[in-house]
């Protein structure tokens, strides 16, 4: 009898340890050239779309009150901001294209290893294993580990850089505004702290539904004949349709989980967006806030928030994939 059928959920056989990291690791340093390129290229392109705010708010306090006299600094400002969106375009082009190609390789790297252990592996992995859960593991699994390997080890540095780079500006426009927009984030991490552990313990059960689809989807295929021989097609239709709505229900419990985090940073943002602009005109007028600043600081509170919630999205996905070293 198999250790592990379709209809079990898989545990796993040892707990992660920074080992299996280390091992894995040794597929990003053979492009580790590649991924800073790309890092860099994402790092211009972060700075370069930071100006833009900037541009705008000198448009509103300087340009656009001279009148007609300062309209071709107004068509110069218009092409500085032309000028930025382009450049972001370019080198965000630019790394898509680099990462694409490395999370290729290293997908090829991986599948190529592990085929190669496959063939070594004794009778007894396959006995004790449905033949479907095994296709999970050498396509779905290494898939998230492939792009946990390069794309979610470069996001997370961006979106930590992309955060010290707007913390900077912000406070270079207006100290007080951007402390009043950093102060939610205290908040954030409660959320975090308190959604992630339900979070990734949703996604494995998922995973493990998923696989259990997989390995009877597999199984079924592999043995059609023999079930129409036996006429066992509704049977079988049976068993997979309720395989099928419990990968369907895991699904739908992560997913759930997973947009709480997506609706607690929205809330935060409008939050910290509406008592920035209430601060704002409070203060209008005065020698703290022109409205340029206000205009400039209100994009940049997005563009703040943003990148939080995508590294807490990444982190969710790095703790789930990670397990897929085992």
């Amino acid at each position: 009898m198999a250790r592990n059928k379709f209809d079990v959920d898989e545990t796993l056989e040892t707990p992660f340890s920074l080992e299996h990291l280390k091992r894995a690791m040794k597929y990003v340093k053979k492009h580790a050239k590649k991924m800073i390129a790309a890092l860099t290229c994402s790092a211009l392109a972060v700075i370069v779309t930071l100006f833009g705010p900037l541009i705008l708010q000198y448009a509103v306090d300087k340009t656009i009150p001279g009148g007609t006299e300062k309209l071709p600094e107004l068509f110069l400002l218009t092409g500085l901001m032309l000028l930025t969106i382009v450049i972001s375009i370019l080198l965000t082009t630019l790394r898509a294209r680099i990462m694409t190609k490395v999370g290729q390789e290293i997908v090829y790297d991986i599948r190529k290893d592990l085929f190669d252990h496959l063939q070594m592996l004794p009778f007894q992995y396959y006995d004790d294993r449905p033949h479907g859960k095994i296709l999970t593991r050498v396509v779905h699994y290494v898939n998230a580990v492939s792009d946990t390997l390069s794309n979610g080890i470069i996001n997370s540095i961006l979106e930590i850089l992309n955060i010290l780079f707007i913390v900077v500006f912000m406070y270079a426009t207006n100290a007080v505004l951007a402390t009043i927009i950093v102060a939610g984030l205290p908040v954030f991490a409660g959320v975090i702290w308190f959604l992630k552990p339900r979070q990734r313990k949703a996604w494995q059960r998922q995973s493990n539904k998923n696989s259990n689809y997989n390995a009877y989807l597999a199984e079924s295929i592999d043995g059609v004949k023999v079930s129409q021989l036996f006429a066992r097609q509704e049977e079988n239709l049976t068993v997979m349709e309720r395989l099928a709505a419990a990968c369907r229900k895991a699904w739908m419990g992560a997913v759930y989980i997973s947009n709480s985090v997506w609706l607690s940073s929205e809330l935060i943002t409008q939050i910290v967006f509406t008592v920035m602009y209430i601060a704002g005109v409070y203060w209008i007028g005065g020698a703290m806030v022109s409205f340029g600043v206000l205009l400039a600081m209100g994009q940049y509170v997005s563009r703040f928030w943003q990148p939080i919630t995508n590294l807490a999205n990444i982190y969710n996905s790095f703790i789930n994939n990670i397990a897929y070293l085992e």
